[in-house]
């Protein structure tokens, strides 16, 4: 890393004199320091920490993990290279972004803490930008108003986003509801690694039905059959989905799952052979249905005929189109 070394004073500090309550400027999501451990273990600290002096002690601008796991180790003392006190926080917030994303890519939720950091020194998100680039981070402004509201969303939402199983869409959906509403569709997009497609599936009859039936999106999904369902040990993954699906679709639309199952018993009464299907419209939304054929031979196909005229003829088929 090629910081200007004539901003850093290098010296051997107490581990005791940092404040590790501090956070401020914290880029990284990665928690875990048993590599780090082995490999100051093996060779010392290569890369120290940067500090600043503060009133109290030494704040951390980078390093967190590196400091854990020299505590780990027991060490009393450490180098690191120290800012004077009087250097300005952008300088820091600076600092403490390049040395994380000159190492690697940034994930999205180290990116929104990068962001949301530099957004406090620019009032808007062009300025905003510029530094961004200059600093390796994405430089759409556009995106980046999108993504530095990430970092201050529940942990839950923040977690399913980095498991790859929220995206930064459905995290911004997720913030538009209350608090507790948001962290609990989380948990239950995590545990059943659900599409997008299948994410908004749900939370807009979660939505719907909370309205309709005015209760709180929090009560549906843990005061309701839904609650059961997810929690049934069980079911695996695809067993849930699937019901959690049907149920809320049967509570949303009543009347059309009560239809569907009236129909599903009258063509199940037709006793149509294994090579025909009857496929009723979605949702009831259109009048046309369609029927597959399926045959092999010429000797089938005529099988088939025979077998649908008796259909047309059969009371129950005409009972379907009332």
């Amino acid at each position: 890393m090629n910081f200007r070394e004539d901003i850093f004073c290098q010296s051997s500090i107490n581990l005791a004199s940092i404040d590790l309550e501090d956070n401020t400027f914290r880029i990284t999501t990665d928690t875990r320091i048993e590599d780090l451990i082995l490999s100051i273990k093996s060779v010392g600290l290569l890369n120290p920490p940067i500090l600043i002096k503060k009133t109290s002690g030494l704040q951390i601008i980078s390093g967190f993990r590196r400091i854990s796991a020299c505590l780990s180790l027991g060490m009393a003392q450490i180098p690191a290279r120290i800012l004077d006190s009087d250097r300005k926080k952008l300088e820091c917030a600076k600092l403490a972004i390049t040395e994380n994303s000159l190492q690697r890519t940034l994930n999205l939720i180290e990116q929104s803490r990068s962001f949301y950091m530099l957004s406090g020194f620019y009032k808007d998100n062009d300025h905003l930008a510029w530094t961004a680039s200059a600093l390796g981070l994405p430089d759409n402004p556009s995106i980046i108003n999108k993504v530095k509201k990430i970092c201050k969303l529940p942990h839950d939402i923040q977690n399913g986003v980095l498991s790859n199983t929220i995206s930064l869409a459905m995290a911004l959906e997720l913030e538009m509801l209350e608090k507790d509403e948001g962290a609990a569709l989380a948990i239950l997009f995590d545990n059943l690694k659900l599409s997008l497609n299948k994410q908004r599936e749900i939370i807009n009859h979660i939505k719907e039905i909370a309205i309709i039936d005015n209760i709180s999106i929090l009560n549906l999904l843990t005061k309701s059959h839904l609650r059961e369902i997810a929690d049934d040990n069980d079911l695996d993954k695809n067993q849930k989905i699937n019901k959690i699906r049907l149920y809320l679709k049967q509570r949303r639309f009543p009347e059309i799952t009560r239809a569907e199952k009236e129909l599903e018993l009258k063509i199940k009464n037709l006793k149509l052979s294994s090579n025909m299907k009857l496929i009723p419209p979605k949702n009831f939304e259109a009048s046309t249905y369609s029927l597959i054929l399926q045959f092999a031979s010429m000797e089938q196909l005529r099988e088939n005929k025979t077998a649908l005229e008796k259909i047309i003829q059969n009371p129950i088929l005409k009972g379907i189109f009332l």
